[in-house]
């Protein structure tokens, strides 16, 4: 399928501070994604070289040390052995993930501070720095804060801005003021040292010629910064707590923490060797030309790794390898703010390991991942994404397989004359194929979505060869069938183990195979699989999440009118839906979407729609239909175009199937005719996570109950196919209450989803 050449590639992890436990932010912004490339690397057969650790010094840790009343050491020691543990439970597998406390540490910082001065391009000089008359101390960056000069945030602190990226000078920050006391600082000066930082320009825009491959953030924020031209950065600070200077008479100072933390990178790198028993190991990652230097952070710490490290690595030695990528990811948001230790608003990640399981955290954050721009954490599209993505397309395709295979056959069966297998190949052969391009250039969202896009061609060949039936009839040509499924359940396995390692080293095993994931490697997705293998009792991987208690309280009572009767479930969410009839008037190709229409509807109004059914509908079939939209729902842009609703749809692609069908009015109605399940609706504007919370399926009725899943409807005088809300027990008819229902025109799956 393709040749693997043997390589090395470096993966540096921006370090996380030791003065709390990490969070969700963290995780998805600069921990999970290095963690997917280095698996991913792995099992290619490269060789990986993965470095970080707890950042030991800095100010937020002596912010949280005067907090509580301690030591910084006390603290970030403390933090590190937390940290360290939470990324270990998350499956997070580093070369070494250590910290800048170490005397390895402290040595290299000073071997490169001495040569950078010997070199020309550190240099001592006094300059102005904050100090607070009433505290009686020169305050650091994270001491003072103030309002952005450039976007007028507020609460800024002195260093740099988190809402536009400006880094500032003394003096630089409006309405300054002493985070202990609240007192206005002085600007005064004191003496330090300089990284000459303008001598490197002309070098730092060679180096950026050929990076037209990094995150177009990364790129323009770096080429912003040069276009400013880059002055000299002082490299010490008046404080205690840090890697002591390494001259004679500044024992009352110590080299700043942006200074020392990324040569981090380096000071592991010889560490790791040293634990090996190689000394010189490191070299082979440092110096070779041909390896491939990663830096994974958010994108705060931009110009630190694109400017500030390049220049201090020319500085040191000209020989030494920079930076091939920068992968910098945006923030990770939750209830509209930025996720942040020191801001609050952080959901930790042993809080979330105590409740969920790693692979379904590692997934839906992949899934979310802030790549190139900021994402929004939800609960509620957590529980949604798991379980009508992870559960229902993937886990269900494992477990189907698997079970019934080991039901009826016991171990792999005979693929016979490889007809079956051999068309089965060539999609996953596509698949891997672009997979590989994906992962390669850390555009992880889409290579997981060319994951769970093969599980669900593997839940349509399922079902297209209809086993439970061929097995009575043909056991031979359900054997050949289920050796291909088999063969993408292998294929999944070794794809999706980079995300979800846990659970895809179980499939591994459920399939009876030797070795693992990292023996097989990527090319191993095509490998036959061992006829006659003895097949071990498959469990599912995957389970459907439930949302955490305390979220799902403060949900209710932040979106239940008063007003609201006591109805329970999706019968109360309800409420909140305005389905209305609509007639379709006008449509239109997307003019930058393939998949999407643009419609101009009749709802009592005109109103203008977007809807990906391209797919699946003809224009000429659809001008004049009447169909069924989300009246309330909050206008959005699809693609550059708003949208003013949603047009209602049944989707079985939960079910393993490929099908979209409109739903309409089972007669004709007045356009703008409001469809209610006889509930009194609420009707005020709703977000697209609202509506998803409803469970509308299309299924068929007999005697009274559902036939999908048994619930008795409470309406006499059904259609024998209808769109329903369904509760546990019950489901309640989508009507216009007098005698007009939901219904659809094409075959379509019993139980599917409306969307």
């Amino acid at each position: 399928m393709f040749t693997a050449i043997m390589a090395k590639v470096f993966i540096g992890v921006a370090w996380p501070y030791a003065n709390g436990t990490i969070h969700l932010g963290h995780m998805a912004g600069s921990i999970l994604p290095p963690d997917i490339f280095n698996r991913y690397h792995r099992m290619k057969g490269n060789e990986v070289l993965m470095v970080s650790g707890s950042d030991m010094h800095g100010t937020p840790i002596t912010v949280t040390a005067e907090k509580e009343g301690t030591t910084p050491s006390v603290i970030a020691e403390r933090f590190h052995a937390i940290n360290k543990k939470a990324i270990e439970d998350m499956r997070i597998e580093f070369s070494l993930f250590t910290k800048t406390s170490t005397v390895n540490h402290k040595e290299v910082v000073h071997d490169m501070f001495k040569k950078l001065m010997d070199n020309g391009f550190i240099y001592k000089m006094p300059t102005a720095q904050y100090y607070c008359p009433k505290c009686s101390k020169f305050l650091p960056d994270r001491y003072v804060e103030g309002t952005c000069p450039i976007c007028g945030a507020e609460n800024t602190r002195s260093d740099q801005c988190d809402s536009c990226g400006t880094t500032f000078e003394t003096g630089d920050l409006k309405d300054a003021y002493c985070v202990h006391c609240k007192t206005t600082p002085e600007a005064r000066m004191t003496e330090h040292f300089f990284l000459k930082l303008s001598a490197f320009r002309d070098d730092l825009m060679d180096y950026l010629k050929d990076k037209t491959y990094w995150r177009p953030n990364v790129e323009t924020f770096t080429k912003n910064w040069l276009k400013g031209g880059l002055k000299d950065r002082p490299i010490t600070r008046d404080m205690k707590w840090g890697i002591p200077v390494p001259v004679e008479g500044w024992d009352d100072k110590v080299i700043y923490v942006w200074f020392e933390a990324v040569i981090g990178y380096l000071s592991a790198s010889k560490e790791f060797s040293k634990i090996a028993g190689k000394p010189d190991l490191w070299k082979e990652y440092w110096y070779d030309k041909n390896v491939k230097i990663y830096n994974f952070l958010g994108k705060d710490n931009i110009p630190f790794h694109s400017i500030i490290w390049p220049s201090i690595l020319m500085g040191y030695d000209r020989s030494i390898n920079l930076p091939y990528d920068i992968p910098a990811n945006e923030y990770l948001m939750f209830k509209g703010g930025k996720l942040s230790k020191s801001r609050g608003g952080a959901i930790d990640i042993p809080s979330v390991l105590q409740r969920f399981d790693p692979d379904v955290i590692r997934y839906y954050l992949s899934i979310t991942m802030p790549d190139t721009h900021d994402s929004e954490f939800s609960w509620e599209e957590f529980q949604i994404k798991v379980n009508n993505e992870l559960v229902s397309a993937l886990g269900n395709y494992y477990h189907r397989c698997l079970s019934f295979t080991k039901k009826n056959f016991s171990s792999i069966p005979d693929k016979r004359n490889g007809a079956e297998l051999a068309a089965v190949t060539e999609e996953i052969e596509r698949s891997v194929k672009e997979y590989d391009s994906y992962m390669g250039n850390c555009d992880f969202k889409k290579a997981m979505k060319v994951v769970m896009d093969l599980s669900r061609y593997g839940n349509r060949y399922f079902d297209s060869k209809k086993p439970w039936a061929s097995v009575k009839e043909n056991k031979d040509e359900c054997g050949e069938a289920m050796n291909a499924s088999l063969q993408i359940v292998k294929a999944l396995a070794i794809m999706a183990w980079p995300f979800m390692p846990g659970s895809s080293e179980r499939i591994w095993k459920f399939l009876g195979l030797n070795g693992t994931q990292l023996d097989a490697g990527l090319s191993g997705c095509t490998v036959p699989l061992p006829i006659g293998t003895e097949l071990p009792e498959p469990t599912p991987v995957y389970s459907k999440v439930e949302l955490p208690k305390e979220e799902e309280a403060k949900e209710v009572k932040k979106e239940a009118p008063k007003e609201t009767p006591v109805i329970s479930g999706p019968f109360a969410d309800m409420r909140r839906l305005d389905i209305r009839v609509a007639e379709i008037i006008e449509v239109d190709e997307h003019p930058d979407a393939e998949k999407l229409f643009r419609f101009k509807i009749n709802v009592g109004e005109e109103r203008q729609l977007v809807a990906g059914l391209r797919a699946f509908y003809k224009k000429e079939e659809l001008i004049g239909r009447k169909v069924l939209v989300a009246y309330n729902l909050k206008p959005a842009k699809l693609r550059g175009l708003m949208s003013q609703g949603m047009v209602l749809a049944a989707d079985d692609e939960s079910l393993g199937g490929n099908t979209v069908v409109l739903l309409k009015p089972s007669k004709d109605v007045p356009n703008g005719t409001r469809f209610t399940c006889g509930l009194d609706i609420n009707g005020s504007e709703i977000e697209y996570k609202d509506f998803q919370k409803d469970v509308i399926k299309v299924s068929a009725i007999k005697d009274g109950k559902l036939t999908a899943g048994g619930q008795t409807v409470k309406e006499k005088g059904a259609p024998s196919t209808a769109a329903v809300v369904i509760d546990d027990a019950n489901a309640i008819l989508l009507s216009d209450g007098n005698g007009c229902y939901a219904v659809v025109d094409r075959e379509l799956r019993d139980g599917a989803n409306v969307r």
